[in-house]
């Protein structure tokens, strides 16, 4: 069976979906791997080392035209799907609940997708987890830019020219993403409270080392069966947006990590918010792709609004190719090994909850419930 890697042509993706020990593990469990060349390049793994590794060096042509399995870190663009053989197995981050475009495509053309940001969030499926392990990545990337964005030390210093303290940092969102924001803002020396509405998380907050800002939103049960923070009502957003444009003036820096799957950003910080922060803070909006978490934040993009410098990053993971390859290229390669068999054939198994929850298309239907509710949605 042939397994082929194209290169990322996102703009600003450094990211590869196979790394060169990943390969290796691969062709000695049966599998034929083919890589385009330069594929790695973005994440300093030289075509030379995948071929080393066992791997095939082909062109685009090659990797799309006698591939059985392509595995991609960012979903395919509509030209890549056309290239994409009838009945292949595609397995990326293919974004599937606000894709419907690409998922309509990919089921025309009878393609077996998979979506690693649908792989469930059960014990056995942890190291195939891409979306924790990405946002571990995004977390710690954060906090360097509000510290790098911030005119002062991190740290409490105490000097013969007098005593500095410390940085006041808020992180908002205790998921993967947060909680590595906030042991970093720890590591660096700063004062860190985290905030969540999910009232579970507090114990994980605290166990950084970090404070819960914790406020009354009226809400009994914030959580979903995915673990994520479920969609707030308008007047417990209003309700929230309130209290946090309160407390948010005491930080010098604010890092956002708040996202529901499928749905725009929760608005936690309004344009007023950010009139009342300290000149020279700074805002780290983490849910920039998904419209953000600050009013005024833009895609890629700095802002500076009453003297608050708000960044909108939408791939910090791609900023970090190195272990951001390594560690995507284990989930993928752990997806795919439930998808093999001793033999090395392809054997999908829809009885497996890990197979069935991450299919995406299947036969020229699309066959995850969630996201043909999401395009349903879209669609009315």
């Amino acid at each position: 069976m042939k397994i082929a890697v194209p290169r990322e042509v996102a703009p600003g993706e450094r990211r590869v979906a196979l790394t060169p020990e990943a390969v290796t593990a691969l062709v000695k469990s049966g599998l034929e791997v083919l890589v385009e060349a330069g594929a790695g390049a973005g994440a300093f793994h030289a075509d030379d080392a995948y071929t080393r590794a066992g791997a095939r060096i082909v062109d685009a042509a090659a990797v799309y035209g006698q591939a059985d399995v392509v595995l991609k870190v960012q979903k395919p663009t509509l030209a890549e799907a056309e290239q994409l053989r009838d009945g292949v197995v595609l397995i990326a981050l293919l974004q599937a609940l606000t894709s419907p475009e690409l998922v309509h495509k990919l089921a025309a053309r009878r393609v077996t997708s998979f979506g690693m940001e649908q792989v469930p969030r059960i014990s056995r499926a942890q190291k195939m987890d891409a979306l924790s392990s990405q946002a571990n990545i995004a977390g710690y990337k954060a906090v360097l830019i509000g510290a790098e964005s911030l005119a002062k030390f991190f740290p409490m210093l105490m000097t013969a020219a007098g005593t500095v303290f410390a940085a006041r940092v808020l992180v908002m969102g205790a998921g993967v993403a947060g909680l590595q924001a906030i042991a970093t803002a720890r590591r660096l020396g700063a004062q860190v409270w985290g905030y969540d509405v999910r009232a579970a998380v507090r114990e994980q907050i605290e166990s950084l080392g970090a404070k819960f800002l914790a406020f009354d939103l009226g809400v009994s049960d914030a959580e979903d069966k995915g673990g994520y923070a479920k969609a707030l009502t308008p007047e417990q957003a209003k309700r929230q947006q309130e209290l946090l444009a309160e407390k948010t003036k005491e930080y010098d820096v604010v890092i956002t990590t708040a996202l529901v799957p499928g749905r725009p950003a929760p608005r936690l910080i309004t344009k007023e918010t950010v009139a009342g922060m300290k000149p020279g803070s700074v805002i780290v909006d983490l849910a920039a792709e998904a419209g953000g978490n600050c009013e005024l934040t833009k895609p890629d993009e700095v802002v500076v609004a009453n003297g608050v410098t708000i960044h909108g990053p939408t791939n910090l993971p791609a900023t970090m190719p190195v272990h951001a390859s390594q560690l995507y290229a284990r989930n993928v390669s752990e997806l795919l090994r439930e998808m093999v068999s001793k033999d090395g054939a392809l054997a999908l198994n829809f009885e497996d909850e890990v197979v069935k929850g991450a299919c995406i298309t299947h036969g020229g239907e699309i066959v995850h419930e969630a996201v043909k509710a999401a395009l349903a949605e879209r669609a009315a």
